[in-house]
């Protein structure tokens, strides 16, 4: 017999709960608005700053990933990055939502163009879904 056990099995992990992404951006930019320090086109433009700083999160952690800075070595993970990229395009959907209440079909409409212009693939209707 061996002193060796078997591997414990491989699971996948849980599914992530179902949050409508575009439920979530208003909830989000709501909370945003009645939480603000600053009003008006200053505040508008602050939230839209907001992006420079999630983008900055990203390089930051791509350094860290990648062990780039010698005198801190290797200080983030790519799961760290992963995440960094999802505050990024929260930020930008919460930045779009603030400019427009039509948020959602602005965004289906761009993708839907930069779809074709990237694929050449048909535009689907922003109606459809």
């Amino acid at each position: 017999m061996s002193d060796h056990l078997p591997p414990p099995p491989v699971t996948a992990p849980p599914p992530a709960p179902a949050v409508d992404l575009w439920d979530a951006v208003d909830d989000l930019c709501a909370w945003l608005d009645a939480n603000r320090p600053v009003e008006g086109r200053e505040g508008l433009l602050l939230r839209i700053l907001k992006l420079s700083e999630e983008v900055g999160e990203v390089a930051e952690a791509v350094i860290g990933a990648t062990g780039q800075n010698p005198r801190k070595g290797t200080t983030h993970t790519w799961d760290g990055v992963r995440s960094e990229l999802c505050d990024v395009a929260v930020t930008a959907l919460v930045a779009l939502r603030t400019l427009t209440p039509d948020a959602r079909e602005v965004f289906a409409r761009h993708l839907a163009r930069v779809t074709h212009r990237s694929l050449g693939a048909p535009r689907p209707d922003p109606s459809d879904g």
